[in-house]
């Protein structure tokens, strides 16, 4: 157990963390660890969605997927120590961008007390989340594919309800978010409803979190007990969110193992971080990087992986905001590269009407 422990840590924490080394000029926030660390889970979450999907429609083998992405998380990795080494011969190696102290009239008590209230709030559902652990009447195609896929070598080919074969479902397999659920399970040794459904939602969960920091840290940018009040106000919706069993929050506890989870607590507060942070640029007149629109572009194909509806929900947010600011701040040149960045989502559409 400890070895596929620390095989699944190296997966989920210390590769998209060194990934991440790769958009370090995205932002200032660039190299604070947090932001490496997401940034880089989505770059790896992307190529898997790219690597996956003509594999799955080809109906190529699992194992075939496991070495190729495998390849890739290497190539990638290698890759960002190798941009870090260049930096650090040059010498150009940016400091972290770190809270400025305590805002003006703060109590730094006050401020330490609200990160500690934080972090064992943060324990507590983390804790919880595996605890009370319940079957969710979708682990009954989605965990289940996870398990056939580990277990018979293919992709989409079984009926996770009786095992027998069937035609490939379109809609599910231009969202393969289940086979990379199988990807750690069969790298670690790990039964895939383990990986799902006790491993999983504390990565999630705390990536979820990360976010809402990287938000404070946009939001507050003058430190002080404002940012951990945020976290903490945070972490209250979410403790009192079960109200329905379609809500945001019930999704982020109860179901973060499952894609359209990951679409609703992950990848679309990213995407509207990311957007935060475009319309910021666009309004200092800052020159966007182009690490910045990858990232974006990275942050729309894992919409995609995640749930089929990802694609359109991830179009309309870019297209809004990038129209918004193109307007707003008169640079409409941005709306290139932001309607680049959908072209993915554009095509897994087409492919989707295609073969349905």
């Amino acid at each position: 157990m400890g070895v596929q422990l620390l095989i699944l840590a190296v997966l989920l924490l210390a590769a998209p963390a060194v990934v991440g080394g790769l958009f370090l000029k995205a932002d200032k926030l660039g190299g604070h660890l947090v932001f490496r660390w997401v940034s880089g889970q989505f770059l790896l979450w992307a190529g898997f969605q790219l690597i996956s999907v003509p594999l799955i429609i080809q109906e190529h083998s699992f194992s075939r997927l496991v070495q190729l992405f495998t390849g890739y998380v290497a190539a990638m990795a290698l890759l960002a120590v190798a941009v870090e080494i260049q930096r650090l011969v040059k010498g150009r190696k940016p400091s972290p961008d770190r809270t400025r102290g305590q805002g003006s009239g703060d109590n730094p008590a006050s401020g330490v007390l609200l990160w500690l209230v934080f972090w064992g709030v943060l324990l507590l559902q983390l804790v919880q989340a595996v605890r009370l652990s319940y079957a969710d009447t979708d682990d009954a195609y989605y965990v289940a594919i996870s398990s056939i896929t580990q277990e018979a070598d293919t992709m989409y080919r079984k009926l996770p309800y009786t095992g027998g074969s069937t035609l490939m479902d379109i809609r599910h397999g231009l969202a393969p978010f289940p086979i990379w659920i199988s990807f750690l399970a069969r790298m670690s040794g790990m039964p895939a409803i383990t990986v799902a459904k006790v491993v999983l939602p504390v990565v999630l969960i705390a990536m979820t979190y990360g976010i809402f920091y990287l938000f404070g840290r946009v939001l507050f940018p003058e430190g002080g007990r404002q940012l951990p009040l945020f976290l903490v106000f945070a972490e209250v919706l979410v403790l009192f969110g079960n109200y329905s069993i379609y809500t945001a929050e019930n999704f982020l506890i109860a179901r973060s193992r499952q894609g359209k989870a990951a679409l609703a607590n992950i990848v679309i507060p990213f995407l509207v971080f990311l957007m935060l942070l475009l319309l910021k640029k666009l309004q200092e007149k800052q020159r966007i990087q182009v690490s910045f629109y990858l990232l974006l572009g990275a942050a729309a194909v894992t919409g995609c992986l995640c749930s089929t509806l990802g694609a359109f929900l991830v179009c309309l947010a870019v297209g809004i905001a990038g129209l918004l600011g193109a307007l707003c701040y008169k640079r409409i040149r941005v709306l290139f590269p932001l309607c680049a960045c959908c072209v993915p989502c554009a095509a897994y559409a087409l492919i989707y009407l295609l073969l349905e």
